[in-house]
């Protein structure tokens, strides 16, 4: 679905919280690779794609203190890179 800001959140806390918007398929918080911290971003697979509407269409969302901002996510093999 899309990145959002997750200093604080958890895997489960985010589960429930995007649940109520529909079936999730998919939670992946992104983490830095050498500390194993939040990077502040993740991402939410539902299992269908209207769920992502009702998610856009409340705007910001608010877990554990923090503001989200909810954008859609593509899939960078979805965007060819190109050469110049």
């Amino acid at each position: 679905m899309q990145p959002f800001s997750i200093y604080r959140s958890n895997i489960e806390s985010l589960r429930d919280y995007f649940g109520k918007f529909g079936e999730i398929t998919e939670v992946m918080v992104m983490k830095d690779p050498t500390t194993r911290r939040s990077r502040g971003f993740g991402f939410i697979t539902f299992g269908d794609p209207a769920s992502v509407d009702k998610v856009l269409a409340q705007g910001t969302h608010e877990l554990d203190g923090k503001k989200i901002d909810p954008k859609v996510a593509f899939p960078r093999r979805a965007h060819p890179k190109v050469s110049e």
